[in-house]
């Protein structure tokens, strides 16, 4: 390091930055077959640990046992309790198996108090062959720079509210809703027909040189944001409803082709049932050109008054 080159101040360090940091983990050790690793969190503010992050974390725990050719193609969680901020993660990676094309583990994240978290990942053999085929995009979508960001819809609150503060100075990803923002109010046009459907257009801030792996638990990370937003939409709700609960039951995800989280993607939303008190998120990922990048589906417990 040169005199004119210092170390970045924790001041300097972006959110996109601390993220990285953060899902990095510790140095794995090996005990009786498993291999076990420590993480730390980052700042939400519900004082809990973000469901999103612990997702992407097992998913970069369980790659520090596979080999570098070997790429996530999906993972599988259920989230078991609440997690405190305050604590360090302990994941507990079991190998099930390596195969000629796909390696399978297990990873359970636990406290002091116990379980948090238990996941099935699945990583793949990089550049393999088969069928190829893919819905397309929807037509006419208006490009993200079109629309208004949710730092900028969450700015004029941020002194008032913790979460708009989080949206509007803290978030290292950019959220542009094609749709109107539940962020702030119910969208009773879409309650009125019965429909969750959203679009949203989303990127990390800030430059990358990270494994392709690493985007990939990013972009498990960035997507929790908004995965239950169109359970919340067709129900009337919106995130300032009184007395509004919710919480993340499981959340699986499949990659189908290589992404790049600090370039726009595009994730096409609905819920197609809620019933008991829970409901479905789904969505499909895609790249600003056009591919279809990703899958996921979220089950998330859903109570409000008079619901």
């Amino acid at each position: 390091m040169t005199d004119q080159e210092t170390a970045p101040t924790a001041e300097q360090i972006t959110p996109l930055q601390q993220l990285v940091k953060v899902l990095e983990l510790g140095k794995p050790s090996q005990v009786r077959g498993h291999t076990f690793v420590n993480g730390e969190s980052m700042y939400f503010p519900t004082g809990r640990v973000y469901g999103g992050q612990v997702i992407a974390q097992s998913l970069i725990a369980a790659a520090k046992t596979v080999p570098d050719h070997r790429e996530p193609d999906s993972i599988h969680g259920y989230f078991i309790a609440p997690g405190d901020i305050n604590q360090d993660l302990l994941f507990d990676v079991e190998n099930l198996r390596d195969g000629r094309s796909f390696s399978a583990r297990r990873i359970n994240v636990t406290q002091t108090q116990g379980a948090i978290l238990t996941a099935i990942a699945s990583f793949q053999e990089r550049g393999q062959s088969g069928v190829d085929f893919a819905d397309p995009m929807p037509e006419n979508v208006p490009d993200p720079e079109s629309l208004k960001s949710a730092k900028e819809l969450m700015a004029p609150f941020a002194d008032k509210n913790p979460f708009a503060d989080f949206y509007a100075t803290k978030s290292p990803f950019d959220l542009r809703h094609v749709q109107r923002s539940i962020l702030l109010g119910p969208d009773k046009n879409s309650a009125a027909q019965d429909s969750g459907f959203q679009m949203v257009w989303m990127r990390a801030e800030g430059e990358l040189d990270v494994s392709q792996t690493m985007h990939r638990a990013l972009l498990a990370l960035g997507c929790d944001q908004i995965m239950l937003e169109p359970i919340i939409r067709r129900s009337g709700l919106s995130a300032l409803t009184p007395g509004l609960s919710y919480a993340s039951i499981d959340h699986s995800m499949w990659w189908y082709r290589d992404i790049d989280v600090t370039k726009w993607h595009l994730y096409v939303q609905n819920s197609p049932t809620a019933a008991h008190g829970r409901g479905l998120g789904v969505a499909k990922v895609y790249t600003q050109d056009g591919e279809l990048a990703a899958a996921m589906v979220q089950e998330a417990m859903l109570r409000a008054p008079g619901i």
